[in-house]
């Protein structure tokens, strides 16, 4: 569904994704894009790439538990953003768990766009895997163990080894940083067919009118 040829009498619609896997706003507005692609793809076809962004670039790589890291950046609002949260995800019959660590997710970002290598579908599919376990299995998002697992449930190839450098595909992610995230203040961010441009965890029906405008 991420990516497929283009048939006849369908238009294509390109999305590009800025996300970061440990955004939970992101993974709402994935499941509302997944659900309006859903919706209407006996009318177009899509070809999605996911880019990285970075919440706190400063983020600890050896991770710091999840709660204390929002008490300390979010102070009294914390508890309010996790009730909010909360309920968001009982909308879409997902258990928002707080429980783990959070930490960097660049490690993340490096594996998501090594995926992007072989085919966007496996891309889209190791979002879902990673942003899954993280938001709602409290899994540590810079835990290699999660990351290679992850990348074995969607048929990714050549992860473990591609991991164990640090330096592989930092390049990339720095690149693909200063493309699509240099001028955008927050995510998700999705630019349509290269022009149209939504922020947030929009809605399906938002989804499904940006790609008739796009398609015109």
């Amino acid at each position: 569904m991420a990516q497929s040829a283009c048939n006849a009498g369908k238009k294509l619609i390109k999305i590009d994704v800025s996300s970061d896997s440990v955004c939970p706003w992101c993974f709402v507005g994935k499941k509302n894009l997944d659900k309006a692609m859903a919706l209407s793809k006996d009318q177009f076809d899509f070809e999605l790439r996911w880019h990285p962004f970075l919440l706190d670039p400063s983020a600890r790589k050896e991770g710091i538990n999840k709660k204390d890291y929002y008490r300390n950046k979010f102070g009294s609002r914390a508890d309010q953003m996790h009730a909010r949260m909360t309920e968001v995800f009982k909308g879409h019959g997902l258990d928002y768990d707080l429980s783990g660590l959070t930490g960097s997710s660049l490690d993340s970002h490096r594996l998501i766009l090594f995926a992007g290598k072989q085919g966007g579908d496996k891309q889209h599919n190791l979002v879902e895997e990673l942003m899954n376990g993280y938001f709602t299995h409290g899994k540590f998002i810079g835990d290699m163990d999660f990351l290679v697992e992850s990348a074995r449930k969607v048929g990714l190839e050549g992860a473990a080894e591609f991991l164990q450098d640090p330096n592989n595909g930092l390049h990339e992610v720095n690149e693909e940083l200063m493309k699509h995230s240099s001028n955008i203040s927050g995510v998700p961010h999705y630019v349509i067919n290269g022009k149209h441009q939504l922020s947030g965890g929009q809605p399906a029906e938002v989804f499904l009118r940006a790609f008739h405008v796009a398609a015109n």
